[in-house]
């Protein structure tokens, strides 16, 4: 039997009045209801080039409230809308239900099942109609393409003649021409439009699917990875106890032997992995924390080893209690005033410390890794420039404060194993707050950094401004990095729904070779045409001479564009020609993960954030784990805790003059002591000695903060 085929989506045109705010109220918009979306402009001509938002019908709950309105809740969103009549009213309310149906409709159709295997015969054969359809609307706009091209030069030597008539007796049956022409170009100009459209929603109707079927396949590769990692040691293991029962004839010695190259091949194990001996029939070559090639014949021999998995992380935590408060009650006799100085319940916060979010920097670390193969510094700093826009991914629906971490307060991130690194972090300052960051890569690079934090309320937003410095080093090149963080802004504080934004500029330098890169965080803006959250740069050597144009948005990829030429134009301000560039096809250098199931009701927490208050065995007393007000906010215990922070923040100010002689003490003593760097301003570097004490279990010099 065939499947059953979805119903088509129904379309439906038509004016609506949507509420906006307390000032304008309601107000006229142009509703377009199709494809199981319900877009809408402010007019229908604005339908050609400014789409105002989107609903997605699949996963909007639908609700008819009084006369005439209507209720659509989307995304943690609600509009509310307004027909003109009762029956202009219920038609809609059927149209957008029998949407909705649809499109749910159409997702279960698109998606594979979770539980059941796929059939690839299936498989093959849907793939197959997908790229069939999207070539064909590829052939449309090619046409489409051509086609403008053809009528805006027609138009383009209309205009040109008309200019040359002007005045004569022949110029009305040029005027006439040239509107025929500009008629012409208007309706292929549409046209494109359309094809364009009806591209992205076949592109769109199965992004679901591919994206779902992307992740499978890059989970199996890691396995595949870590698989072949283990048996690798387990081979070389193999071949050395084969080579000692060669050697040593008496069993006692052979024990005794065997035992000690153990020991030594467990010391080494993270150190040096060797290849096959030349007799095995399979073979793989495997460096440190790195797999550069594997044969897959020694996966098949060995597939029935015993596997020594990795630890597994938590992939969820409880959920977000639904608790109320009115923020502008707590704000409004704050503005100005130093947020590190507010006292804030919990309900604002979210279950992290302000280390823990430093030590999120590191989600994309696999960048700095590739970066650090790089043959070229000005590709090395192209992958830099990535990783510094990719800590900002996490923050887009991040409203939410992170604990201020008390002063002495560590948090540590020990991801050797998995990653390759290791991060150490401490609160060395609490007024104003620092926090010094200190991570080794045994991929090949070192990175630093001293950040204090500088935030105001403003009234109707708060901006956050990180001082100080991020330093990046690689270890075969020498190459030195320095660069600082943008401005964030949450705005809506008084009224309307959160939402936050990165602006400013980042200047990358390479202190090593003196190349440089400056990325631009464009401020949003609701009259702009330009992509939301965009950010470019250009990256040039000591010279000045451009190599590389980078441009993307920073909550969801960046790309580079290597110059193959440039050239003087006009259009630039304070009368400066503009320069412009010709490049090469953009190439992918950073694109972020998708966020885990649930997360919305899970603080928007990535797969790393996830993990970074997990609780571990063994360290320090001061980390941020073992903080009692955080840990209780997570286990949703909102009011428990909301009582240890308070009795945490009086503890604090009972002891402020005693700990602050503690603190200076520990610079003399502690893990960090103060320093300037290359730029000449002061920092705080890692002094040593936390990871071994951390092997001897030895917290006597780490004070009682909690």
């Amino acid at each position: 039997d065939s499947a059953p085929t979805a119903p088509l989506p129904p379309s439906k045109p038509g004016w609506l009045f949507k509420w906006t705010n307390y000032l304008k109220g309601y107000q006229r918009r142009w509703f377009v209801l199709s494809n199981g979306l319900l877009s809408y402009y402010r007019t229908q001509a604005e339908m050609a080039h400014t789409c105002r938002g989107t609903i997605p019908l699949a996963t909007a709950h639908i609700e008819v409230g009084d006369t005439c309105h209507l209720v659509l809740t989307s995304g943690g969103r609600s509009y509310h809308l307004k027909a003109t009549s009762e029956g202009e009213c219920q038609r809609w309310v059927s149209a957008l239900q029998q949407a909705k149906a649809n499109a749910t409709l159409l997702i279960h159709h698109s998606d594979d099942s979770g539980d059941e295997a796929p059939v690839p015969q299936e498989d093959r054969a849907l793939t197959q109609g997908v790229l069939k359809t999207l070539a064909s609307k590829l052939d449309d706009l090619s046409t489409c393409n051509e086609l403008i091209g053809k009528h805006g030069a027609a138009l383009q030597r209309s205009l040109s003649e008309l200019e040359d008539l002007r005045g004569s007796t022949d110029s009305t049956d040029k005027v006439k021409t040239v509107n025929e022409r500009a008629t012409l170009f208007r309706i292929t100009s549409n046209a494109m439009i359309n094809a364009c459209r009806d591209f992205l929603d076949v592109a769109e109707s199965h992004s679901r699917r591919w994206q779902k079927a992307l992740q499978h396949e890059r989970e199996q590769r890691h396995h595949l990875e870590e698989t072949i990692e283990q048996l690798a040691k387990q081979h070389n293991s193999l071949e050395r106890a084969k080579d000692s029962q060669l050697t040593c004839p008496v069993s006692d010695a052979v024990d005794v032997e065997r035992s000690q190259e153990g020991d030594a091949s467990d010391e080494n194990d993270e150190a040096e992995f060797f290849d096959a001996m030349e007799e095995s029939p399979a073979f793989i070559t495997v460096t440190t924390g790195d797999i550069h090639q594997y044969n897959i014949e020694l996966y098949l021999k060995y597939v029935t080893f015993p596997q020594a998995l990795r630890k597994t992380r938590r992939s969820r935590i409880p959920d977000k209690p639904n608790y109320s408060l009115n923020l502008w009650s707590i704000m409004k006799n704050c503005i100005g005033k130093d947020l590190s100085k507010i006292p804030m319940p919990v309900n604002f916060n979210e279950p992290l410390s302000m280390l823990q979010r430093l030590t999120e920097d590191l989600e994309y670390s696999e960048l700095l890794d590739r970066a650090a193969r790089c043959d070229s510094s000005l590709e090395q700093l192209c992958l830099v420039a990535a990783f510094s826009v990719s800590s900002y991914s996490t923050t887009v629906h991040r409203t939410a404060k992170p604990f201020n971490p008390l002063l002495g307060e560590t948090y540590e991130l020990d991801r050797l194993e998995e990653y390759g690194y290791r991060s150490i972090c401490e609160q060395v300052s609490h007024h104003p707050p620092a926090a010094a960051h200190h991570v080794t890569s045994q991929r090949g690079w070192t990175l630093w950094q001293h950040i204090t934090i500088d935030s105001k309320f403003r009234g109707k937003y708060i901006s956050v401004v990180p001082l100080g410095n991020i330093h990046l080093q690689f270890h075969s090149s020498g190459n030195h990095y320095v660069w600082s963080k943008v401005t964030s802004t949450v705005h809506n504080i008084i009224v309307g729904k959160l939402w936050i934004d990165q602006s400013g500029d980042i200047d990358i330098v390479n202190t090593t070779t003196k190349d440089t890169c400056r990325l631009k965080f464009s401020p949003y803006s609701y009259f702009s045409r330009e992509v939301p959250r965009k950010v470019t740069g250009v990256v040039e050597d000591r010279e000045g001479t451009a190599h590389y144009i980078l441009s993307g948005t920073w909550d969801d990829k960046m790309e580079s564009s290597k110059i193959v030429d440039s050239s003087q134009g006009c259009g630039g301000s304070e009368g400066k020609q503009k320069t412009v560039y010709q490049t090469l096809q953009p190439k992918l250098l950073w694109k972020k993960y998708p966020l885990p199931d649930n997360a919305e009701n899970m603080h928007f927490f990535s797969s790393l954030a996830l993990t970074l208050n997990e609780p571990e065995e063994g360290v320090a007393p001061t980390d941020s784990r073992l903080r009692p007000d955080q840990r209780l906010m997570e286990a949703g215990l909102w009011d428990e805790a909301n009582g240890q922070k308070q009795r945490l923040e009086e503890r604090q100010r009972l002891e402020r003059k005693r700990r602050e002689a503690q603190a200076n003490q520990a610079l003399e003593e502690g893990e960090y002591k103060e320093t300037y760097d290359r730029t000449g301003e002061s920092t705080y570097t890692y002094r040593g000695g936390y990871w071994e004490a951390k092997d001897r279990q030895d917290w006597s010099q780490c004070p009682d903060i909690f």
